[in-house]
């Protein structure tokens, strides 16, 4: 049973106080600090229901705002200014949840400022990072040229990638997790696009979709949390 979303509220390094929202099941197994994409921040209705979904499979996340959502701005922040901001997400989710595993990452846009920032310098206590549909690439010009950080990435990572992704074209996020190896798992979610949703004649429905993708999260984060 999950609790509803607690408002926090922190300090993103320099760059000004940003909202959060903390959501548990009473007895979480994990931590998942989740972070929002370009173009809708940390309340939008596919960020809550991950966060709703996952509780209910005993996992706790911490959404938050990046500094230019917080100020109604459309252009993103800078990526040293996301970076700071997510370093502090994740200093926030370890004083609330103390010794609980501890992962990262975010949709679009949240889940590539977040493997930037761990491939600079490792967030402290992060034991792996967890992407709901990686922007690979722009859309109609595939390429693997925003995946050359993660090389750097030394912690477990799970993608979550539909397999219409127009910012992620499949063949292409195949070979990016092939050239991880053992550190890089790829759910595939068939049909779906980029903001995980289905056409009628695919024969699935977004609920059959995020149920997958729930599933799929929750399986890889539990095991992660078992002693070698």
């Amino acid at each position: 049973m999950s609790s509803s979303a607690q408002d926090i509220r922190f300090q993103a390094g320099e760059h000004g106080a940003v909202s959060g929202l903390v959501q548990a099941p009473a007895d979480p197994l994990a931590c998942y600090v989740f972070a929002h994409g370009a173009g809708a921040g940390m309340r939008h209705a596919f960020m809550a229901a991950v966060a709703q979904g996952l509780a209910e499979r005993g996992i706790a996340t911490l959404r938050y705002q990046f500094p230019s959502m917080e100020a109604g701005r459309k252009r993103p922040d800078p990526p040293a200014v996301a970076h700071a901001t997510v370093r502090a997400a994740v200093d926030q989710a370890a004083r609330r949840f103390g010794a609980l595993p501890l992962y990262a990452g975010g949709k679009s846009f949240g889940g590539r400022m977040t493997s930037q920032a761990q491939a600079l310098q490792p967030l402290p206590g992060v034991a792996g990072l967890v992407f709901v549909g990686f922007p690979l690439h722009p859309a109609g010009t595939p390429s693997t040229g925003r995946a050359t950080h993660l090389t750097d990435v030394r912690v477990p990572m799970l993608f979550v990638q539909g397999t219409r992704d127009e910012l992620a074209e499949i063949g292409h996020i195949r070979s990016v997790v092939s050239t991880l190896g053992r550190l890089a798992t790829l759910l595939e979610i068939a049909e779906a696009d980029h903001a995980f949703h289905v056409l009628r004649r695919s024969g699935r429905t977004d609920e059959d979709v995020l149920q997958q993708l729930l599933d799929g999260m929750a399986a890889w984060l539990q095991p992660q949390t078992k002693p070698a």
